[in-house]
């Protein structure tokens, strides 16, 4: 690998870890707030979900790859599964 490879990969994870660890403090934030005020709990959830959104779309463009992708679904995940365990577990 050549040096500006290898600096894409090492800012590309450093960029979507950091993001993705903002949505996973969402997460957590959501699920730290009481149960009847469900309403806060699905937009704090929803901003997650963007979050992770953009992390994926900050590492493909880091890569210059094309962001109109099927994968950029793939930073909804983690706010789905709070939601999963915060509503039906």
């Amino acid at each position: 690998m050549s040096l500006s490879n290898v600096q894409k990969w090492v800012m590309s994870v450093l960029a979507v870890t950091t993001i993705l660890h903002l949505s996973l403090g969402l997460i957590v934030a959501a699920w730290s707030i009481e149960e009847s005020r469900s309403d806060s709990r699905v937009g704090l959830l929803v901003i997650a979900g963007i979050f992770g959104i953009i992390a994926v779309l900050a590492g493909r463009a880091i890569h210059q790859a094309t962001l109109v992708t099927p994968w950029i679904l793939l930073g909804v995940i983690p706010a789905l599964i709070g939601a999963y365990y915060m509503f039906w577990v």
